[in-house]
């Protein structure tokens, strides 16, 4: 998996019936756009990711949310 700063990471619901989970890629900690990621939930709050079987990157879902303190 690579991914980019701006991109979104899609997880699966983990039950039948049950929304998709999307971050956005705040960050690259890996080498050549591999994991680990800091990313960005809706609420705001960040955290380290290694994204696991089902997981998509969907580069052309880019949020335009402003970095915090801009």
């Amino acid at each position: 998996m690579q991914a980019n700063v701006g991109d979104v990471l899609r997880f699966p619901g983990r039950k039948v019936g049950s929304a998709e989970h999307r971050v956005e890629v705040v960050e690259v900690l890996g080498s050549g756009g591999e994991p680990p990621y800091r990313v960005r939930y809706d609420d705001g709050h960040e955290s380290e990711v290694f994204p696991g079987p089902g997981c998509v990157v969907d580069p052309s879902a880019r949020r335009t949310t402003p970095e915090p303190g801009n």
